[in-house]
């Protein structure tokens, strides 16, 4: 039980750094609703999910390779900053009415997206999976393994349901300058990450 409690504290402690999935939970929190933001984590799990996988399965070695990097690198940073770009560009003219309302279908997709070109969610993933698989068979408990991935994404799935309570509760305080703002920050927030990624991209090639 010990071990299931350390492994679902994993799962939180590896959701709660600022990145972009948690920057658009906020985002489609506070201008959705609850559903809305749990959507785009829960998408973003499938992710985490598929990564998962391609370690069990062995495919951390291509993803290692240095080439592979620098593309994962550069295509993270085109598809960041063209998000970011459109969300900055569409600030000036948004207000509470013109928004639509977003299918949790729709969150689940662009959270899946988000986190699948997301080149350091690609290696962190990488890095951290694969040492848990090599201690969990060091310690002889390989039989426990889905057992400690699962308790993995609970963890995971506590802290998007944290992020999607505390920006549904932020939602009552929304006007149109707000939503602009908001809108506003999370473009920035992708372009950051953008120009991040563009910069380990050209690092990688050097």
């Amino acid at each position: 039980m010990g071990n299931i409690l350390n492994y679902i504290l994993l799962g939180v402690s590896l959701s709660a750094p600022v990145g972009p999935v948690n920057a658009a939970q906020m985002e489609k929190g506070i201008r959705g609703g609850f559903l809305q933001s749990l959507s785009v984590g829960f998408g973003a799990m499938l992710a985490d999910i598929l990564y998962m996988l391609l370690v069990y399965l062995g495919f951390y070695h291509v993803i290692m390779i240095p080439v592979v990097q620098s593309f994962l690198f550069f295509f993270g940073s085109f598809v960041f900053l063209y998000l970011g770009i459109e969300s900055v560009l569409k600030t000036r003219t948004l207000t509470r009415a013109s928004m639509t309302t977003v299918a949790p279908l729709q969150g689940l997709r662009y959270g899946f997206f988000l986190a699948l070109v997301n080149p350091i969610s690609i290696m962190f993933w990488v890095g951290v999976y694969g040492s848990v698989l090599a201690k969990i068979v060091e310690q002889g408990e390989s039989n426990h393994l889905l057992l400690y991935t699962i308790s993995i994404f609970v963890g995971v799935f506590l802290w998007d349901n944290v992020i999607a309570l505390l920006s549904s509760s932020l939602r009552r305080f929304l006007n149109d300058r707000l939503l602009r703002l908001i809108t506003f920050v999370s473009g920035l927030s992708l372009l950051g990450f953008g120009i991040y990624f563009g910069y380990l991209g050209i690092l990688s090639v050097l």
